[in-house]
């Protein structure tokens, strides 16, 4: 039997996980590389002898997307595997017809190929776009699970930008397991709230050998999906949460549209903060795509510590930085907040720019009157300190899921943080959903 060349296009997550799933142990296919996009500095390295399997004895290189027509030409490459998320079906065509040109076939696996089944219920939350709400979705998710008397572990789609050999299993089950794993800002922001809530957190690179270990110590898992990707473990309930603030992404963004079409839940959330018509025409598109979903809607209502330092004052504002780059929205938490509260003027960070910051905003030129909350890394989380050092403001508003006052310094600058959490409006409700499926 002929043995396939394959190249998996990803961005250090979904990319491995199929690679794991679907051909790390497949005699009739050797992947070549990974290529990488999307986050920083994740290309140079090397997917480890360790975890690819005994086909891959020297590891697999990663290199920048860039170089794939290099790839292809180089190695006769038969396969593209497309595995990264929250991009556009244009973008994701493009690219298919560039790999084509190059003479590679473009591959999207379906969900049959890149599940896993566990031995516990599975309840997940993904999205039609980074930023819809997914986070406070989880939350309110797995307290309904708790008030029910379910023992809960948090699965989170994976982030390993480090060492992926170390990062195969990780588990979280207190604060000081941040610093121990070296988290990023990043993955800080999605697992700091589980732990407060004292709820235990899974990831890591090897989803097979985390769930192994994860279903030994729960009752329910919930699956706490990132970007706009699918899930990695097959659910017997699939919440995906839509954005009134951005109506036809629910249409157009891959694999957003594919996550609509597979709900059992779709939640549209901000309905405070939104646009009435846009809301019924954001309700009207999802019904139309996926007639047999559950429809709930809900509000993110924002809570502001000492809201009364904005009035009146000059406010940096620092946002969670997925939502407002490759996400797309022109706000966050912390603008909300700064509007509400009278803030006289919403500082631009533009003139105050450190190091890599310089490029970030080149890169994503809809960014102005706020500063993402960047940390992929130890140089992006100097540069972080370095444009507030720079920063010329009276006031920090921080819309960051966690407490960067952990890791940066505001040199005495007053500073308020704000949080939000998911109030379901009306019936049907997520306890509703919940019972539906008999997992409360």
């Amino acid at each position: 039997m002929p043995v396939r060349k394959v190249v998996i296009a990803g961005a250090g997550g979904r990319d491995f996980h199929n690679f794991n799933l679907y051909y790390r142990d497949c005699p009739d296919a050797r992947v070549v590389a990974f290529t990488a996009t999307q986050i920083p500095h994740i290309d140079g390295r090397k997917y480890p002898p360790e975890l690819a399997g005994r086909y891959y004895p020297e590891g697999i290189p990663i290199v920048a997307e860039e170089e794939l027509p290099e790839l292809i030409a180089a190695h006769r490459v038969d396969e593209v595997v497309f595995a990264y998320s929250d991009v556009s079906n244009q973008y994701v065509m493009e690219l298919a017809a560039k790999v084509n040109t190059w003479g590679a076939d473009f591959v999207l696996l379906s969900a049959r190929h890149t599940t896993l089944a566990a031995g516990v219920p599975v309840v997940s939350v993904c999205a039609v776009r980074t930023g819809s709400g997914k986070s406070q979705t989880t939350r309110r998710v797995i307290r309904l699970l708790r008030d029910a008397g379910k023992l809960v572990v948090a699965v989170r789609h994976p982030m390993p930008y480090g060492d992926l050999v170390r990062q195969k299993v990780q588990r979280f089950a207190a604060m000081e397991d941040l610093d121990r794993h070296q988290c990023t800002i990043e993955e800080r922001e999605e697992y700091e709230p589980h732990l407060a809530a004292g709820v235990v957190v899974y990831a890591g690179v090897d989803y097979g050998a985390i769930l192994e270990q994860a279903q030994s110590e729960a009752d329910v898992i919930v699956w706490d999906g990132g970007n706009n990707d699918t899930p990695f473990y097959r659910s017997d309930l699939e919440i995906v949460v839509a954005d009134p603030h951005r109506v036809g992404h629910e249409r157009s963004y891959h694999p957003g549209l594919t996550n609509v079409l597979r709900a059992h839940v779709l939640l549209i959330n901000k309905v405070d903060t939104a646009n009435g018509q846009d809301v019924q025409a954001l309700r009207a598109n999802l019904r139309a795509l996926n007639p047999r979903a559950m429809i709930i809607e809900a509000a993110s209502p924002i809570f502001v510590e000492n809201g009364e330092l904005l009035r009146g004052k000059r406010v940096l504002c620092i946002e969670d930085g997925p939502t407002v780059t490759h996400g797309g929205m022109p706000f966050g938490a912390a603008v909300l907040a700064a509007r509400q509260h009278g803030a006289r003027e919403l500082v631009d960070p533009r003139p105050f720019l450190q190091g890599e910051y310089r490029a970030v905003f080149a890169k994503y030129p809809h960014l102005a009157r706020l500063l993402p909350a960047l940390g992929y890394g130890e140089q992006q989380i100097r540069d972080l300190q370095a444009t507030i050092d720079a920063a010329d403001c009276d006031v920090i508003v921080c819309g960051t899921p966690i407490d960067l006052r952990r890791l940066i310094d505001f040199r005495a600058i007053p500073n308020v943080r704000v949080r939000y959490e998911l109030q379901e409006i009306g019936k049907p409700d997520l306890a509703d959903a919940l019972r539906e499926k008999g997992l409360i």
